[in-house]
């Protein structure tokens, strides 16, 4: 009976162990798209801030407006970065404490298989000298 509760509490584990590499892996996902995202604001402002540079370039009348548009512009890409940023890290907790969860199951795991080899051993006797 010891024999069979350990096998069910393994496998209870093997399936945490599956449940949480999946969670893992969704966040690894989301970590690469953070940094993707973060690539795609960088290339928008820049290509922003070029556009604005070549339309306004030279043109003294219209200085205010171009100041003006590209102050808005750079307080908008930090909004945005900053949201990345705050995402990402929040991404790199739960990361952190997926890999702390599973390392606990991989300690439990290593007890209960040590557990379940001392279990067999003593229900079965090898080359039939048990006790002697």
């Amino acid at each position: 009976m010891a024999i069979s509760n350990l096998q069910e509490t393994l496998l209870m584990y093997a399936k945490e162990k599956s449940r949480l590499n999946l969670q893992f892996n969704d966040i690894q996902f989301n970590l690469a798209s953070a940094t993707k995202k973060t690539l795609a604001a960088q290339q928008q402002y820049n290509n922003k801030m070029s556009n604005y540079y070549y339309m306004y370039k030279g043109n003294m009348i219209f200085q205010d407006e171009y100041e003006d548009l590209c102050y808005q512009l750079e307080a908008e890409y930090e909004f945005n970065i900053k949201n990345i940023d705050s995402w990402e890290e929040q991404l790199q907790l739960d990361k952190e404490t997926l890999e702390l969860k599973l390392n606990e199951i991989n300690a439990n795991e290593t007890s209960f298989r040590a557990l379940l080899k001392k279990n067999i051993q003593s229900d079965f006797s090898y080359g039939g000298g048990q006790g002697q």
